[in-house]
């Protein structure tokens, strides 16, 4: 596409915007121009955004929209307002959610990743990350999205993966990294371990299982209950309090377990409860966390009764083989044969589910490494204390925060995948060292030995994501990217994964770069259905973003995703919202149309705004200039919802359906110097309209400014509109509410007597003081024009006339008189027709209000729209009834 000359703006627009045509021709052309690119303004001061990195598991969702439209705003006004802007652009590897999709289609080809072997699956994985980040980029690109491209990283770059092995060596150095056998949450599913955050915990109709442990001395037997019998074999303790006298004298006698016929004892420990259940625990230390530091206190043994997928091992004797929840049901048959299953309750409880697979999560006891959090949890509690921590946008969405970070627990990083950060430890398969090393270690420091092996273990995804504010612009090198742009200036992020990430990345931060990596956090809420629900696969209400681009164009997506709600609350996808966006967008067309069919010959350097302008130029000047000081008010406090609104109602009120409509008297009219003031008003109040609209609605506003005479090669780097105080004009304002006023007043009484805009009526005004009345006399040309009057008579000592409508306005009382707007006999009879037919209504919807039968069967639902109709009816009666009284008595 040749380039667009300056000055030289062409008047032929199509009578509709055609958005495919647009948006492809203008995001080739930014790119062409490189206007995204940052680094351009070297005296400039920074602003920084960078990208929540969405995974590489597939398309992106209208959830990724929202969030990148809103940076995307934020971006492109601060680069008009003449910033360095940075928007960096990423994706992340995603450890199990990618690695997950990856086996699902080796599994459709009848494969596996043991197959393949570690370097051939990984190959196909980053077959799939290559597809897929291509395709971000793509869907990116067709929402308008103005990213440095030049910049975009991968969270298992070069530089990145430097990153991560940095921080993982430093704080296994500084003793904040250890290796231990822990119980964690484990997905049977995936065969791997998962971090507390990635556990969702669901409502689940299970059973509580009373079972009876005999005393060996056969004194007697103790009662315990659990939801899971089938660990019961990994069982090594029953656990009681210290206190509870009914059970003192069995303390440190020993217990058979049944079925399995072990020895085991009766312990006496503070956790349990006396008041709870029977009083007495059964204690796994291997399959449960609780029972894990009870096992601890006591040094019990740890016995595990599964393998990794969640089938029972050696240790189920003989129930080796079978499947966890298979192995409950035999289970509790056989309790229920040996005499011992005392009973079974019905019991609702929360189960752990894996956020990836969907699997059952299972407490299991496992050598994994993990992130001792509390010293660096207490720097970031600390920084955030002293009011020089993070801005939470909205506020309360710190005391989250706050609470997650002040309870910390360690955090388990290293998961059993092949795809990601493998862990940078190396074990000597001589003497079992461990060597923790930033480059691959070759020798044994301990024995001397070269048989050393990587960890097969890569760690958390959240790891590396942790690091992604800094790690992206170079460190722990120290680039001039980094020294430019970093802390970044916001981080724009749904409120579902403060714990995930936020928290990770401020305490991450403070640790390795001694700064908080981002002013503001502003948290959006999540995109949910019409009737409020999450969109899910299950649900099928999901919404591609691309189907709305297709559909309506980018602009309507974007302005109608990113107005729909306040910060920190979730928003309702209407598709009827997305055409009143499209209809937003072909007002705008349609008004520009209009304005460029009367600037032919018009160029940027014509306008002149100094001259004698009237009324209604002085009157949009203001309001232009109001608008852009709220606009970037609200774009500053992160207000989507309220610059929406005040740039819709700017642009659809005051300058579509007054201003344009008021040009025309001096665009049409005889004298040049008052025609050649509006067309510099318009072309002025138009680009800079679009200049404000530019952030939401990208593409219409580049294409629309391109016809209209401009200064400069792209709209992207317009300046930014900004408040000037020689546009400020009270007077003309309240010149405009009178006459507003008064032509709206006569527009409802017309609409009211069902009297049509082309005819002609009398219209008597009476000022109530000398100013109003200078004010309409010099007006009096947009009077007649805008009320279509065949007598218009402006007066102080008008006489009140008989018959007449009436309307009262701040300044002015009006009359329309009735004989020369309606036939009265004729509206009598219409009106005491329509009287018929509102009371037959009534009495209908009175008569099935009044049935018990409908009242009793009906839904809610059904008998609120009835009595709404009731209401509705009843009021439409009454103002007949009014009028009919009123034009009777004339």
């Amino acid at each position: 596409m040749s380039e667009t000359k300056v000055n030289q703006p062409s008047i032929e627009m199509p009578t509709t915007y055609d958005p495919k045509a647009a948006e492809q021709k203008w995001y080739d052309y930014w790119m062409k121009g490189e206007y995204f690119k940052a680094g351009q303004r070297p005296d400039a001061e920074p602003y920084t955004i960078v990208i929540p990195p969405p995974n590489v598991t597939g398309m992106l969702h209208i959830g990724h929209a929202l969030d990148f439209t809103l940076q995307d705003i934020l971006i492109r006004t601060k680069r008009m307002q003449g910033y360095d802007a940075l928007w960096l652009p990423g994706s992340d590897h995603a450890g199990i959610a990618t690695q997950t999709k990856v086996e699902q289609k080796l599994r459709e080809e009848g494969q596996s990743r043991y197959d393949l072997g570690r370097e051939a699956f990984l190959e196909k994985v980053w077959e799939w990350k290559e597809l897929y980040a291509n395709t971000i980029r793509e869907q990116w690109a067709k929402m308008g999205f103005s990213l440095d491209y030049s910049r975009e990283r991968f969270t298992l770059d070069e530089g990145l993966s430097n990153a991560v092995r940095e921080v993982f060596v430093s704080l296994y150095e500084k003793g904040l990294i250890y290796r231990g056998k822990y119980i964690i949450n484990w997905d049977p599913a995936a065969r791997t371990a998962l971090s507390d955050i990635e556990v969702e915990y669901k409502e689940v109709q299970g059973n509580l299982y009373h079972l009876s442990y005999p005393l060996k001395d056969g004194s007697g037997s103790i009662i315990v209950a659990t939801t899971r019998p089938e660990t019961m074999l990994g069982d090594t303790a029953v656990a009681v309090h210290p206190e509870d006298e009914r059970y003192k004298h069995m303390i440190g006698k020993t217990l058979i377990l049944p079925i399995i016929g072990r020895e085991i004892p009766v312990i006496a420990d503070e956790y349990v409860e006396k008041e709870f259940g029977s009083g007495a625990v059964k204690i796994t230390p291997a399959h449960d966390p609780n029972d894990f530091e009870v096992g601890q206190r006591h040094q019990l043994p740890q016995i595990l009764v599964m393998d990794e997928s969640g089938t029972m091992n050696e240790n189920a004797g003989k129930y080796q083989g079978m499947d966890r929840f298979d192995c409950r049901k035999q289970i509790v048959a056989d309790m229920k044969e040996a005499g011992v299953l005392v009973k079974i309750e019905e019991h609702v409880h929360q189960v752990g589910h894996s956020e990836r697979s969907g699997a059952v999560v299972e407490p299991y006891l496992s050598t994994q490494w993990f992130v001792n959090m509390k010293p660096l949890a207490q720097r970031a509690i600390e920084v955030q204390k002293s009011g020089q921590g993070v801005r939470f946008v909205p506020d309360r969405f710190e005391k989250i925060y706050m609470n997650w970070i002040e309870n910390v627990r360690d955090w388990c990083i290293s998961r059993q995948l092949w795809w990601g950060h493998r862990i940078p430890a190396w074990h000597c398969r001589d003497c079992g060292e461990v060597h923790v090393a930033r480059e691959e270690v070759s020798q044994c420091s301990q024995c001397g030995g070269t048989k050393l092996q990587q960890d097969e273990d890569v760690l958390d995804t959240w790891f590396s994501s942790a690091l992604w504010p800094f790690s992206t612009l170079g460190w722990p090198e120290k680039t001039a990217d980094l020294e430019r742009y970093y802390p970044t200036n916001v981080l724009v992020t749904g409120y579902d994964i403060i714990y995930f990430w936020v928290a990770r990345m401020i305490f991450s931060a403070l640790e390795f770069t001694d700064r908080i990596p981002f002013k503001d956090v502003l948290m959006h809420g999540l995109v949910r259905d019409a009737e409020g629900r999450k969109m899910s696969k299950s649900l099928g209400n999901g919404v591609d973003p691309l189907e709305v681009v297709e559909k309506y164009g980018a602009d309507a997506m974007r302005f109608m995703i990113s107005t729909g709600s306040t910060p920190g609350h979730d928003l309702r996808f209407r598709w009827e919202r997305v055409e009143q966006a499209r209809n937003f967008a072909n007002k705008i067309w349609n008004a520009s149309r209009f304005a460029l069919m009367n600037l032919e010959g018009f160029r940027a350097e014509d306008i002149d705004l100094s001259g004698s302008l009237g009324t209604a130029d002085r009157w949009i000047l203001h309001r232009l200039n109001e608008t852009a000081r709220d606009v970037t008010r609200a774009v500053d406090h992160y207000d989507f919802g309220e610059t929406g609104r005040l740039l819709y109602n700017f642009i659809w009120d005051d300058l579509c359906d007054w201003y344009i409509e008021f040009s025309k008297l001096s665009l049409y009219g005889q004298d040049p110097e008052a025609k050649k003031n509006t067309q510099s008003v318009l072309a002025y109040v138009l680009d800079r309209t679009l200049r404000l609209l530019h952030p939401f609605m990208p593409f219409i506003t580049e294409e629309i400014w391109q016809h209209l005479p401009h200064e400069g090669k792209t709209i992207t780097l317009a300046p930014w509109p900004k408040e000037q105080q020689t546009f400020e004009a009270p007077e003309a304002v309240k010149e405009m509410e009178l006459l507003m006023g008064i032509i709206r007043s006569v527009r409802n009484i017309r609409a009211e007597v069902n009297v049509p805009m082309s005819k002609k009526v009398e219209l008597l005004i009476k000022p109530v003081h000398s100013e109003a009345k200078a004010i309409l006399d010099r007006n009096e040309e947009y009077l007649r024009r805008f009320s279509n009057t065949s007598l218009l008579v402006i007066d102080t000592d008008l006489a009140n006339p008989d018959k007449a409508m009436t309307a009262l306005v701040t300044g002015a009382e009006i009359y329309l008189p009735l004989a020369g707007l309606i036939d009265l006999s004729q509206e009598i009879a219409r009106l005491e027709k329509e009287l018929q037919t509102l009371h037959a209504e009534v009495n209908r919807v009175e008569k099935k209000l009044a049935n018990e039968g409908f009242i009793a069967k009906a839904p809610a639902k059904v008998i609120e729209e009835e009595k709404a109709k009731l209401a509705d009816y009843s009021d439409k009666r009454d103002k007949v009834i009014a009028r009919l009284n009123e034009l009777k008595s004339s």
